[in-house]
């Protein structure tokens, strides 16, 4: 059984950073896709980021230059790291994972992934 559990979250002023972590355990899939998802108040999920067990990175156009997703395999650890942040990027952040069925982009549907954590929320205030 997969299982994710985000932390890292927090309230930052505009112009800082964070980085948050997801530590998955149960991921016994040869291939995996592995996400980062946010969710603005009022909004849908929407994609921030990929990789997938061949180390390929997606990350949404929009927040390329400013977001980095990374992974320690050695401690089963997905990064997100976020910097410059503004007040649009308010959002609950969600660690998402599972097998790679040939495609894992940033625009893939929250539905391809049948494992979630719970969220870690991120304030920036202006």
């Amino acid at each position: 059984q997969v299982h994710l559990v985000e932390s890292g979250g927090g309230s930052v002023q505009a112009g800082g950073s964070l980085t948050l972590s997801c530590a998955a355990s149960g991921i016994t899939y040869s291939t995996y896709c592995m996400a980062w998802f946010h969710r603005a108040p009022g909004k849908e999920h929407e994609g921030v980021a990929t990789l997938d067990s061949n180390g390929r990175i997606t990350v949404r156009h929009s927040l390329e230059g400013r977001f980095i997703i990374s992974k320690d395999n050695a401690k089963n650890t997905l990064f997100l790291q976020m910097n410059t942040l503004k007040p649009e990027d308010t959002a609950m952040y969600y660690c998402a994972a599972d097998r790679n069925y040939g495609v894992c982009d940033y625009s893939l549907v929250t539905a391809y992934f049948a494992n979630w954590g719970q969220g870690t929320q991120v304030t920036v205030s202006s």
